[in-house]
């Protein structure tokens, strides 16, 4: 098993929480976000109460959800500047929550995308 492997079977492995704030500090050095995409558009996943579109720190994460079901799937990657200018109004039109780096038996957290781009988004000083 190579390092990135390993590196990322540890990441998976850890709580839901623990892999939204290194999905955080991911996006944040890395200036990017990815999700899946296939000829219809992004994936899009469903809890009980909330319409997700499932998002990961990295190509690799993004690509461990691109079986079964999802195997036609492509990791797609957004910009962070992208991400902020029109994802984040577009799905909070649409209803749409932020499934936090999900795992196969765990969909981790579901957040609100603006609750992601707070997190995100460096705090200045008024």
């Amino acid at each position: 098993m190579s390092d990135s492997a390993k590196m990322l079977a540890k990441i998976t492995a850890m709580t839901p929480e623990a892999r939204y704030d290194h999905m955080v500090e991911e996006i944040k050095a890395n200036k990017v976000i990815w999700t899946l995409q296939d000829n219809d558009g992004c994936v899009m996943l469903t809890t009980e109460d909330e319409d997700c579109i499932p998002m990961w720190p990295s190509e690799e994460a993004a690509a461990l959800w691109a079986v079964d079901d999802w195997q036609d799937c492509e990791p797609l990657a957004i910009e962070l500047g992208e991400w902020q200018e029109r994802w984040v109004s577009g799905m909070e039109d649409d209803e749409l929550f932020v499934a936090v780096f999900p795992v196969q038996d765990d969909l981790g957290v579901v957040v609100a995308p603006f609750e992601l781009d707070q997190r995100l988004t460096p705090k200045t000083r008024h």
